[in-house]
């Protein structure tokens, strides 16, 4: 019986077969575009395509790499084809898994932050984004309702989280602060009550035996992937040297205060602090990118958030979008290149918000390999974790604000707004419906009571 590609779980391909760079490399690009529904649906897919159907990892060893990657700040579906890129074809298999997984998103996002800044005033087009406004707001609502079901496992964590909820609403205490706080809490707190800050659920509760893998529970660690500290260092020195390179590069050309050099300072900070998904850095990115430098508006920063739901790749892509609203808005090549300077623009964000990404991977992957068992550390994870779900609660009330009371608490209530955020909010949390129908409908329905009001007003 000759080794075929399957079509489904049941027939195996041949554990020995080794898959070529090339055919990894089609797949990733195809990974690239298909990459909807976050992290939960993103990681979903990869377990399909590469545990289930392809046979090219077990999941005891999926499984290992993705809990390395839940305990690093960054999006951990990116991270997660990078270690597994990186384990079947060295670094530039890590290098090549990573960046497919966000330049198709990249492309687009700078396509529609084009026309969002283009034609947002066009009647159609402003509806759109009237209608899906409210939706982000019920996507945030249910983030913080599916983080907090999995992490307040106890008392505790839901003090933690009404902790960091009031430091940043009535307080405005900046989010680095909240975290180190949060872990501080879970490192001395796992001393006197482990189980209380233990990781809840883990993504290796449910295990199946689907067949002999290329990448299989015993098979060793290739020569690659074993820990060296030669290795190490030069990962490290290779990518601290692209990171002052390209800070170099924006002090010659912006100087210390332009906006590239200040957006690529801002998020190389900010790619420290996603712990918990993207959700959870967008407060520090709007107290820096809104409030702090002003590269756009909180409304413009809730249809980012939009845009970013309804592309492939990691959610925390809406950092394009600030980046390009704010090189469009400063012009940061000049007034004669509004769009280059803009999609450069989102270009050095993504640069700067995504290298540490691949650092951690490619540096801390071989120390991983070397053991398959429970990895340590977890509880200032755990107690993160919680305090990001106050912190999202809160960003929720933000767009509920900026959504009901567009012009302040003085001014109208938007009766209209407040209904499609109510459907929305049942259509998630009742029907479960998915993301890209969600925002679809309710795009729809703000385009006809834009039309409405028009033909009304005429």
């Amino acid at each position: 019986m000759t080794a075929t590609t399957p079509i489904s779980p049941t027939p195996l391909p041949s554990a020995s077969a080794a898959v070529s760079f090339g055919e990894a490399f089609r797949f990733w690009l195809k990974l690239g575009f298909i990459s909807f529904g976050g992290p939960a649906g993103q990681i979903a897919i990869m377990h399909t395509e590469l545990v289930e159907r392809r046979r090219w990892i077990s999941e005891k060893r999926f499984l290992h790499a993705l809990n390395y990657c839940m305990l690093l700040p960054g999006p951990e579906a990116q991270q997660l084809a990078t270690y597994i890129g990186w384990l079947m074809h060295r670094t530039r298999g890590g290098i090549v898994a990573g960046a497919l997984f966000v330049l198709p998103s990249l492309f687009i996002l700078i396509a529609l932050s084009w026309v969002y800044l283009r034609f947002g005033d066009v009647p159609w087009v402003a509806g759109f984004f009237y209608g899906i406004k409210p939706a982000v707001t019920a996507l945030v609502l249910h983030a913080a309702h599916r983080i907090g079901t999995r992490a307040l496992k106890n008392g505790w964590m839901w003090g933690i989280a009404a902790a960091a909820f009031v430091a940043i609403f009535a307080f405005n205490t900046p989010f680095p602060a909240i975290v180190l706080a949060a872990a501080l809490i879970g490192h001395f707190g796992a001393r006197w009550a482990p189980g209380v800050f233990a990781l809840g659920g883990g993504h290796g509760a449910a295990r199946h035996d689907y067949g002999p893998a290329l990448i299989d529970d015993d098979t060793p660690t290739p020569p690659h992937a074993r820990f060296s500290r030669r290795h190490l260092v030069k990962v490290l020195a290779v990518g601290l040297g692209l990171w002052f390179a390209a800070m170099a590069v924006l002090l010659a050309t912006q100087g210390v205060h332009g906006t590239l050099t200040q957006m690529g300072w801002f998020f190389t900070k900010a790619a420290m602090l996603t712990f918990g998904g993207a959700y959870a850095v967008l407060p520090y990115v709007y107290q820096g990118a809104v409030e702090r430098h002003q590269w756009l508006s909180g409304t413009q920063m809730i249809d980012g958030l939009a845009l970013g739901e309804t592309t492939p790749g990691p959610l925390i892509m809406v950092v394009a979008f600030v980046g390009f609203v704010g090189g469009w808005i400063h012009q940061v090549l000049g007034p004669d290149a509004v769009f280059a300077g803009a999609a450069l623009a989102a270009t050095v964000v993504t640069f700067f918000t995504f290298l540490p990404s691949f650092v951690f991977v490619l540096a801390g992957g071989p120390a991983i390999e070397a053991t398959h068992g429970k990895l340590g550390f977890t509880a200032p994870l755990s107690a993160i974790t919680a305090a990001v779900v106050g912190v999202i609660v809160n960003l929720a009330l933000f767009f509920a604000y900026h959504v009901l009371w567009p012009q302040g608490f003085g001014g109208r209530f938007d009766l209209a707004a407040s209904t499609i955020t109510v459907a929305a909010t049942i259509a998630l949390f009742r029907f479960n419906v998915g993301v890209l129908p969600l925002i679809a409908v309710c795009g729809l329905i703000g385009v006809a009571l834009r039309f409405f009001q028009i033909s009304g007003g005429s």
